[in-house]
């Protein structure tokens, strides 16, 4: 008997994959012309080039998402610096400066002052100590938060990037289950690593490509309305989805908004290929083949500013940061509504598990009880779980 993955975002392309390297029969189908999600490329007619709905960035220590890509044969279609190097621009005061981790797992550098956080000093870090033990109640800014650099420099953009939600409301958790995964191991951990060429080209047509060549059954435009309760299937669909064709099912349902702006200029792409900005609206610019593109996390706050208003302050901000022209170039602003579930604790509690009271029916998602925040790792590692769920079924 086949088994259907409904949704070929990350999570069902990671299912289908490890289902149809186990030997099943995979019928995938996806509502939409192209799958991917929230993970894909396309070619953008406003900008003439191709472009990612979004900017994802991994950790060498995203060991899940790399056994993806190696299984369908795109592991060297991520490119990354090749030390746990992160640049940063302090859009104040203009500065740069570059976070440098050591390569092995005891954190040698926060020791040593020119690669930690500038004005950090040691007794500031404890705070990496608070987040390892952090319980499923505590929140991220109460736990953590503090006027010192380490905070407002490092801790707090990189909670907002993680979890996609303000410090003060974000759950603590989720972020100890990152940090314990990737900066906790060590530097080999978290040697950072992003798309080449673009996110399709990474994640989702080298897996459509793989499953086909497998004999899998790809049916995109396929929009599936109700649930054979007898039919092996994993539904790998967003939650609102999830409980249209589920009602009874309990889904986080309050979200977070990420808008990204792609600028049609070149920059050289520095030791890393982006940057983390402090002090702004922008957040995290990627230096792209032919674009330069800016992510800003946890945006329901600027969600009343318009769109040209958003483009001209990003751009001022990195017009001041890298010294390029004054003059805007070609841009397109892309709104992710409802990009990930708000991470507070109170929706994390509504995280449901991977196996529902249908014993043929798992599910799979960023929104599953991963222990992760919704990321890329814990997309792909939900699918992989349901795919083992599944596998746990007799097969007739």
């Amino acid at each position: 008997m086949s088994i259907h993955v409904i949704g070929a975002g990350l999570a069902g392309l990671a299912a289908a994959c490890q289902l149809t390297e186990c030997g099943r029969h995979v019928v995938l189908h996806e509502a939409a012309r192209a799958p991917g999600g929230r993970a894909r490329s396309y070619f953008d007619t406003q900008l003439g080039c191709r472009i990612d709905n979004g900017n994802h960035l991994l950790l060498s220590g995203n060991i899940a998402s790399l056994v993806y890509l190696r299984r369908i044969g795109a592991r060297r279609s991520l490119t990354g610096p090749v030390n746990p190097d992160f640049p940063f621009v302090d859009l104040t005061t203009g500065r740069h400066w570059r976070l440098r981790l050591t390569k092995g797992k005891f954190p040698w550098w926060v020791f040593l002052p020119h690669r930690r956080v500038p004005g950090s000093s040691l007794h500031h870090y404890a705070a990496l100590l608070k987040i390892r033990k952090a319980s499923e109640t505590d929140l991220v800014g109460p736990l953590i938060g503090g006027d010192n650099p380490v905070w407002h420099n490092l801790l707090e953009p990189l909670a907002i990037a993680a979890l996609n939600t303000m410090p003060d409301i974000a759950a603590a958790a989720p972020l100890r289950a990152v940090l314990a995964e990737t900066i906790e191991r060590g530097g080999y951990a978290a040697l950072p690593r992003y798309a080449k060429i673009g996110l399709s080209e990474s994640f989702i047509d080298p897996a459509i490509d793989w499953l086909r060549s497998q004999g899998a059954d790809i049916r995109l435009n396929s929009r599936v309305t109700s649930i054979n309760r007898l039919q092996p299937t994993v539904l790998a669909v967003p939650p609102w989805v999830a409980t249209e064709l589920v009602p009874d099912l309990v889904v986080p349902d309050q979200f977070e908004s990420i808008c990204n702006i792609h600028f049609r200029h070149r920059m050289a792409p520095g030791v890393a290929g982006f940057w983390g900005l402090i002090g702004g609206l922008a957040e995290w610019v990627f230096a792209k083949q032919e674009v330069l593109s800016v992510t800003i996390s946890a945006a329901n706050r600027y969600a009343g500013i318009p769109n040209e208003t958003l483009v001209e302050k990003v751009w001022t901000e990195l017009s001041r940061a890298f010294e390029l022209p004054a003059t805007i170039p070609p841009h397109r602003v892309l709104w992710e509504k409802r990009a990930t579930f708000l991470t507070t604790p109170e929706q994390l509690a509504k995280r449901p598990k991977t196996r529902t009271s249908n014993p043929n029916l798992v599910l799979a998602g960023d929104w599953t009880d991963t222990g992760l925040p919704a990321t890329i790792e814990g997309a792909i590692r939900s699918g992989n779980e349901a795919a083992m769920a599944m596998l746990h079924l007799p097969d007739p």
